[in-house]
């Protein structure tokens, strides 16, 4: 188009990438579609990606290791398995649950309140930081199997794990209240972070909850339902 630059750098691809694949899915998003979003035409986006695989894998690294794109010879391809392991990895080095670890790890030290507290504000930091990231992988890890093996079974599905044992612990120390289903439980608890962190912000009638709100609300709550009140069994 008269006036648009013709050509752009790899973190704008990389950027318009993840945002047309988070709004879209990856089924619906086409090359055109993304090049369409830079003012590029369509033959001119494969001069710096291969395939629609290769736009994730750039949306990836746009949302979790920025730095690399310098790095990348073009046109980028889909990487190796190990690649998109390695990248993973190295996100959940820096996005990791340092408190949930710290706490099943020393048992139950000092005021369990706080213990939670901080775990759930860990849990709610993590989400709200990451939403953009998290956006892009509902949508394409279920069309890509190693992204979803990576994304939804290593990492969402250890966490789970983590969070259940500490609240099964906790739970049969006596520091909290008893549950009929821990693993219940535990989606309860990241659900309900998770919606407020995140899902609420495509909802049009919770425009005017703030994120400073929402976090000290769900904490309270959440802190509510697992520690037992005074005198309960």
């Amino acid at each position: 188009m008269p006036g648009r630059p013709t050509t752009r750098s790899l973190a704008e691809v990389a950027a318009a990438a993840h945002r047309v694949l988070s709004a879209r899915g990856y089924r619906q998003t086409g090359i055109s579609d993304v090049s369409k979003e830079l003012g590029l035409s369509h033959g001119a986006l494969y001069t710096y990606v291969r395939t629609k695989e290769a736009l994730v894998y750039l949306a990836l690294v746009h949302a979790t290791r920025p730095q690399l794109l310098d790095a990348l010879a073009l046109p980028v391809e889909f990487p190796a398995e190990s690649e998109l392991v390695e990248l993973a990895r190295r996100w959940g080095d820096t996005s990791g649950s340092p408190r949930l670890a710290a706490a099943l790890d020393a048992g139950p030290r000092g005021s369990v309140r706080a213990e939670l507290a901080g775990i759930i504000d860990e849990l709610y930091s993590s989400i709200e930081d990451n939403r953009d990231l998290l956006a892009l992988v509902e949508q394409v890890a279920r069309e890509l199997p190693q992204v979803f093996q990576l994304w939804f079974v290593q990492r969402r599905r250890g966490h789970f794990d983590a969070l259940g044992r500490y609240l099964d612990q906790r739970i049969r120390s006596g520091h909290l209240r008893a549950v009929p289903d821990v693993p219940t439980a535990v989606r309860f608890l990241v659900e309900t972070v998770a919606w407020f962190a995140w899902h609420r912000l495509g909802d049009p009638d919770s425009a005017m909850l703030t994120d400073d709100r929402c976090r000290e609300t769900v904490r309270h709550l959440l802190l509510a339902a697992f520690l037992p009140t005074e005198g309960e069994p």
